[in-house]
């Protein structure tokens, strides 16, 4: 039997998934820490260990962000908080080698700036959408559906993760979300909002600007707290209310956190993709340090 050339040699082609995790861990005093190494990490899924194949600490890592602003009516009267806290947070997070997008979303959802590492641009932008001037500013979504009134915030996260953050180059990716996380028009749910934006490895960081009189929250306000509590919970983010005190120290704190996490990579031991939710947890070696990242993933 004739034996075989390396040039006709049969080529096999492995369909490996790496699953990638974002973690930022702080010490018991609540302090981040930034000099860990891959054999201080531990990584389970369902239970079961899993070997880390890939680590990085991300302090030098551009950002890639997307400003996601709730322009719908029942944050109307927000509006002009909206722009000076989006204002506060780039001027205490971005540096020269960072890029940002704003998507504003009502019912529809328009790109108001592109990537850019120039906040005057964004902040530029923002005014000439708030003041109507639309011309300029591309939809994203489907563009043939007609929506007549609403809010589509899970459309925003969606398609801000799924057509804006996949063309970014691999970095520290997230999404800052500013809204009061009310949903009535959106074409994808929470889970497809959640996927996306996991599939693409975007941290979400909520800012919430509640429409509520002190100890008179409706129904709808319970409703929108916790979407922004799952979609920041799910991608290893946080949720925050706008009108607790200290917003700009909160924004500094979030910078901090983006600059100061740990990429870890694992191939799943379970090779089966049937859509399940699969629990992830990430441990750490050294007594008295935690880890905040994603609870899981579905695996589609």
């Amino acid at each position: 039997m004739a034996s075989v050339s390396a040039q006709e040699a049969p080529q096999f082609r492995v369909d490996v998934q790496l699953i990638n995790v974002a973690a930022s861990v702080r010490n018991a005093s609540g302090q981040l820490v930034a000099d860990l190494t891959q054999d201080d990490f531990e990584i389970l899924e369902d239970g079961v260990p899993q070997r880390i194949r890939a680590f990085a600490r991300r302090t030098d890592t551009p950002l890639n962000l997307g400003l996601v602003v709730d322009a719908s009516g029942s944050q109307r009267k927000f509006f002009r908080r909206h722009r000076r806290d989006l204002e506060r947070f780039l001027e205490g997070v971005i540096q020269p080698r960072d890029r940002a997008f704003l998507l504003c979303f009502g019912n529809h959802l328009r790109l108001v700036s592109d990537s850019t590492a120039s906040i005057e641009q964004i902040m530029d932008n923002m005014e000439r959408y708030d003041d109507g001037k639309l011309a300029g500013f591309p939809k994203l979504g489907p563009p043939d559906e007609i929506r007549e009134a609403g809010t589509a915030l899970y459309d925003a996260v969606f398609y801000a993760s799924e057509e804006k953050l996949r063309e970014t180059e691999r970095g520290r990716r997230a999404l800052v979300i500013f809204s009061d996380g009310e949903e009535n028009s959106s074409a994808h749910d929470l889970l497809d909002a959640i996927t996306a934006a996991q599939q693409n490895d975007a941290t979400i960081y909520a800012i919430r600007y509640t429409d509520a009189k002190p100890s008179k929250v409706t129904a709808r306000n319970k409703h929108g707290i916790r979407s922004m509590h799952h979609l920041a919970g799910h991608t290893g983010g946080a949720d925050y209310d706008a009108e607790a005190k200290g917003m700009k120290e909160t924004f500094r704190a979030i910078g901090e956190e983006l600059r100061s996490s740990y990429e870890l990579g694992y191939i799943s031991s379970n090779e089966v993709r049937d859509g399940a939710f699969r629990k992830i947890t990430v441990r750490l070696k050294r007594p008295g340090l935690t880890a905040r990242a994603k609870p899981g993933y579905f695996a589609r």
